[in-house]
C-alpha cells in the first residue's frame, strides 16, 4: 500500500467548501443509508409484534455502548493520524493505524464475553414481562458475541478517512447496510428454507452484514494503494501511541457511552408511565438518525481537515472548516426539525404504531426536535475539540447534553408534571445549556491555542 501525498496536500490547499463537500458527502450518503437500515430493521421487527419492537428498543443502550467503544477508539486514531500527517510524521501515522486495528479486535473480545454471560440482568432491570426480556436477551447476545465485524470495519473506515479518503469508507458502510436490509426478512420471517427466527433473526442479519462489510474492507485495504501503510510484520506495541490514541479516544468513548447511561436512565423514567413510553423513546432514536446521521457524516469529513490544518498551524483554514461545517449542519438540522414538526404521524406509522404509541409519540417528536438547531452547533464544535486533541472539552459538553442536565431535568419534569409529555422538554433544556458551554470552551481554545497559529 503506497503513499498518496496528493490526498494529504489537498486538505491543506483545496478550496474549503468544495473540499468539505467532497470529503463529507460520501460519508453523509453512507450514513443516510445506515439510518435507512435502522428504520427498516425496526419496521420488520414491528411486524413480528409490539413486544418485539419494545425488546429491540430496550436493547438500544447496549448497542450504543458498542458504537461508543468502536467509534470512540477510531476517532482517537483518526485524530492522531491526521495530526501526524499534517506534521509530516508518516511513520507514526502508520503505527497509529496498526495499533487502532488491534485495539478494535481486543474490544470486540470483551463484548463477546459480555454477550455470552451477562445480558439477561440488563433487561430485567426495566421489564418484568418475560417474553420481552427473552427476546431482548436473544437479540443483544448475538449482536455482542459476533461484534468483531463492526469493530474492525469502523476502524478501517476511520483510518482511511484520516488520510482524506472518503470513498471507500462510504462503500464499506453501503455494503454492510444493504446486506443487513436484504437479510432482515430472510432471517426474521424465514425464507429460502430457513426457519423464522423473529427478533433473533434481526440480530443475525445485523452481524452478518457487519462481517460481510469487514471482509470487503480488509480486501480493499490489502489490494488498493492508500496514504497509510499497514503492516503487522515486526509489530511491537508502543504505549505512547496507545496513550495518544486514548487521549482523544477515551473522552470520545465516554462521550458516546454517556448515551447508554442516558438511555438506561430515560427508560427507567419512562417505564414508570408505560411500555409504550419507552418504546416511543426508542422509535425517536431510530427516526432522528435520518437527521443526525448526515451531520455525523459531515463531521467525518471535517475531522481530518481540521486535524491536518491544526497540525500544519494554518489558522485560517482551520476556522474556515469550522464555519463552513456549522453552516452545513444548520441547514440539515433545520430541515429535520421541519420534518418532525410537520409530519410526526406518518413517521411513526412506519412502525405500525398503535393509537397509544401515536398519542405519546406525536408530541414527543414535535417537542424534542426544537433542540436540533442547538445540537448542530454543538456537534460541529465537539468535532473541532477532537481534531485539535482536546477530547476532554467534547466530553464535558456531552456530559451536560446527555446526562448532567438532561436526566435530572427529565426526572424533575416527570415528578412535577406527572405526565409523559413533560419529560420531552428536558431535551431542549439540555441542548441550550450545553451549547453555552461549547461557546465558552471554544473561546478558551481560541485564546490559548488557535489565535497564535500561523498562516492567517
Amino acid at each position: 500500500m503506497s503513499s498518496n501525498p496528493q490526498a494529504q496536500n489537498r486538505m491543506g490547499t483545496a478550496k474549503m467548501l468544495p473540499l468539505i463537500l467532497s470529503m463529507a458527502l460520501p460519508a453523509m450518503f453512507s450514513m443516510l443509508v445506515q439510518a435507512l437500515y435502522n428504520v427498516v430493521d425496526s419496521y420488520f421487527v414491528a411486524q413480528v409484534s409490539e413486544k418485539a419492537l419494545a425488546a429491540v428498543s430496550l436493547a438500544f443502550p447496549i448497542q450504543n455502548l458498542q458504537i461508543a467503544f468502536g467509534v470512540g477508539t477510531a476517532v482517537g486514531v483518526t485524530s492522531l493520524i491526521s495530526r501526524r500527517l499534517g506534521q509530516g510524521r508518516k511513520d507514526e501515522a502508520n503505527s497509529a493505524a496498526v495499533h487502532g486495528i488491534l485495539l478494535g479486535i481486543a474490544t470486540s473480545l470483551a463484548f463477546a464475553v459480555y454477550g455470552a454471560f451477562f445480558t439477561t440482568p440488563f433487561f430485567q432491570m426495566f421489564e418484568s414481562d418475560g417474553e420481552i426480556v427473552h427476546m431482548g436477551d436473544q437479540y443483544i447476545s448475538v449482536c455482542c458475541i459476533f461484534s468483531f465485524g463492526s469493530f474492525v470495519v469502523v476502524m478501517i473506515e476511520k483510518i482511511l478517512q484520516a488520510t482524506g479518503n472518503m470513498f471507500w469508507p462510504m462503500v464499506f458502510q453501503l455494503v454492510g447496510a444493504v446486506a443487513n436490509i436484504l437479510l432482515d426478512p430472510v432471517f426474521i420471517f424465514g425464507m429460502f428454507g430457513l426457519p423464522a427466527m423473529g427478533v433473533t433473526g434481526a440480530a443475525v442479519a445485523t452481524v452478518a452484514g457487519q462481517i460481510i462489510s469487514m471482509i470487503f474492507s480488509v480486501v480493499i485495504l490489502i489490494i488498493r494503494p492508500h496514504a497509510i501503510h499497514i503492516s503487522f510484520k515486526g509489530f511491537r506495541p508502543h504505549w505512547g501511541t496507545v496513550k495518544n490514541i486514548y487521549a482523544v479516544g477515551l473522552p470520545a468513548i465516554v462521550m458516546q457511552a454517556i448515551g447508554t447511561v442516558m438511555s438506561m436512565a430515560m427508560n427507567g423514567i419512562l417505564s414508570g408511565f408505560s411500555t409504550a413510553a419507552y418504546t416511543v423513546f426508542g422509535l425517536y432514536f431510530k427516526l432522528q438518525s435520518f437527521v443526525f446521521m448526515p451531520v455525523f457524516g459531515l463531521t467525518q469529513g471535517l475531522l481530518p481537515i481540521m486535524g491536518f490544518n491544526y497540525g500544519a498551524k494554518n489558522k485560517k483554514r482551520l476556522l474556515s472548516a469550522l464555519y463552513n461545517g456549522c453552516a452545513i449542519a444548520l441547514v440539515i438540522m433545520t430541515a429535520g426539525m421541519l420534518l418532525f414538526l410537520l409530519a410526526p404521524q406518518p413517521l411513526l406509522s412506519i412502525f405500525n404504531a398503535s393509537e397509544e404509541l401515536l398519542s405519546i409519540g406525536i408530541p414527543a417528536l414535535r417537542i424534542i426536535c426544537s433542540c436540533f438547531i442547538f445540537a448542530a452547533l454543538g456537534i460541529v464544535s465537539s468535532t473541532l475539540f477532537q481534531a485539535v486533541g482536546k477530547g476532554t472539552y467534547s466530553l464535558a459538553v456531552s456530559l451536560m447534553r446527555q446526562l448532567v442536565i438532561l436526566v435530572p431535568a427529565a426526572w424533575l419534569l416527570a415528578r412535577i408534571a406527572g405526565q409523559v409529555n413533560a419529560v420531552w422538554w428536558a431535551y431542549p433544556i439540555a441542548e441550550c445549556v450545553s451549547l453555552a458551554a461549547s461557546v465558552m470552551f471554544y473561546l478558551r481554545l481560541y485564546k490559548k491555542e488557535i489565535q497564535s497559529l500561523g498562516k492567517g
